[in-house]
């Protein structure tokens, strides 16, 4: 039986048959409408899957307090397998958007995030839950980092090559506030039954600031609390998204980025950035605990990554005017610095250190990782249709710019994927450093060292005036 005319003639609108945002006549008639539509549904996304995805650095540090009899070992794990997971659910998830499309995806890996959220907020209710069942819903959080990469494959389909910077900046950005909004939002709503008896009872725990008191909470809040949010979302991709119909590529045809050279150097000059962001906003709770035991690490932790998110938007805007290779170029050089700012307000055996100092220096560096994120995936789709262009440049223009367009996106998500590595081994870094040394400072100057190494690449490959490809 067919489908119904009406039916029939929504389905078709979905998806996009001509896509040519290069072409400005198009793109002010009605290419900017339907690109900015799937922006803005795309974002919110985006943010629920960065919130999903961070839970646990909240979730985890409340469980003792709940009557989990679990090691401080067995936490620090809960904390870092979203990280994991959700870096190489990003390598798959980066191939996805031309095989389904980007609005079945979005809406299928956006319905996805109430496996976790459901999930823990079930389990965070009887301290008797089996630890294998915590490292279950902990992996499953990594479905929330494994969106980032089909997210900002699908929306750079959408713009012009002098919008993509800035495109790609806020659906990133604004995505990323979910990191520091659930490290903010987390502990005001369990001290409050908000959802009502639905979501379960409160349980009797005592927290930091309580003298001891037993107190009243709904830790399932940190959980339960996204569920509404995450189904409007997904029905809002469904209804009000596209898929375009010259996107459409094998995983065969997008594996072809394995072979180009600049897919790797990207991928390492991501994890400089994205890495930093994602890795110092799960360390920053840690390492103010560690170093500055009178300072109540939540009080301040969420203000990093809401810098470095602010910053994103900023940072593709700036590169789509002064050039992406400038931008990042002189962001690595300024990390440096930065890292030479949190060394000098450290504490060690003659001082107490200074944690003003140590705050406006790791702000300082959030602002330059959020700069640097959106410098970088400027960059990749001026470098990748710059080397279309050249293997065409005796054929055709539009083959040159379908070819460029698609290894841009899958480019984009696998370096997403790679960075997201640094969520995983920036704190392991600082762990060490500190089991090792007894301090942060063998990890930092680690750090120095890897950024100098992407100020060279920077300049080598694309900042000088005789770069293989200056962009």
């Amino acid at each position: 039986m067919s489908s119904p005319p009406d039916v029939s003639s929504r389905k078709k609108r979905r998806v996009l048959t001509v896509w040519t945002p290069e072409d400005q006549a198009f793109w002010a008639q009605e290419g900017q409408a339907i690109a900015n539509v799937n922006l803005w549904i795309s974002i919110p996304a985006l943010f629920l899957a960065f919130a999903v995805w961070q839970m646990w650095s909240v979730v985890a540090v409340n469980l003792p307090n709940l009557g989990f009899q679990y090691t401080e070992n067995q936490l620090f794990w809960l904390a870092a397998l979203p990280a994991l997971s959700g870096a190489t659910l990003r390598i798959f998830y980066s191939f996805m958007v031309p095989v389904f499309g980007g609005r079945l995806w979005t809406t299928l890996t956006t319905a996805s995030l109430l496996l976790p959220t459901i999930g823990v907020g079930i389990a965070v209710q009887d301290p008797t839950t089996p630890y294998s069942t915590m490292l279950m819903l902990a992996l499953l959080c990594g479905l929330g980092g494994g969106n980032f990469s089909s997210s900002m494959s699908n929306i750079s389909f959408f713009f012009p090559k002098e919008r993509k910077g800035s495109a790609l900046g806020l659906n990133a950005g604004l995505g990323n506030l979910g990191v520091s909004s659930v490290q903010f939002l987390a502990p005001l709503v369990i001290t409050m039954g908000v959802l009502g008896p639905w979501a379960g009872g409160p349980q009797m725990a005592t927290l930091s600031g309580a003298h001891g008191a037993p107190t009243e909470v709904w830790a399932q809040n940190a959980a339960f609390i996204w569920v509404p949010f995450i189904i409007i979302v997904t029905m809002l991709a469904w209804v009000g998204m596209h898929d375009i119909a010259d996107a459409k590529a094998s995983f065969s045809q997008q594996a072809i980025i394995f072979k180009r050279r600049h897919n790797w150097i990207m991928c390492f000059l991501y994890l400089g950035t994205f890495g930093s962001f994602i890795g110092f906003s799960a360390g920053f709770p840690l390492l103010i605990k560690y170093l500055y035991p009178d300072i109540r690490p939540l009080q301040y932790a969420w203000l990093g990554p809401l810098v470095g998110a602010m910053a994103r938007p900023f940072g593709g805007w700036l590169s789509d005017r002064l050039g992406g290779a400038r931008v990042t170029f002189w962001t690595f050089f300024w990390m440096v610095l930065g890292v030479l700012g949190v060394m000098l307000s450290l504490p060690d055996g003659q001082s107490a250190g200074s944690f003003p100092g140590f705050l406006l220096a790791f702000l300082f560096l959030f602002f330059l990782t959020g700069i640097g994120n959106g410098s970088t995936f400027a960059m990749i789709p001026v470098i990748f249709n710059t080397l279309a262009q050249r293997r065409h440049a005796a054929g055709s223009p539009a083959n040159a710019e379908a070819e460029g367009a698609k290894e841009s996106a899958a480019v984009l998500g696998f370096s997403g994927a790679m960075g997201a590595y640094g969520g995983f081994f920036i704190p392991k870094s600082f762990g060490t450093s500190f089991d090792l040394t007894g301090s942060a400072d063998a990890a930092l100057v680690f750090f120095i060292v890897f950024y100098a190494i992407s100020i060279a690449v920077t300049w080598w490959f694309y900042a000088r005036r005789e770069a293989e490809i200056p962009c």
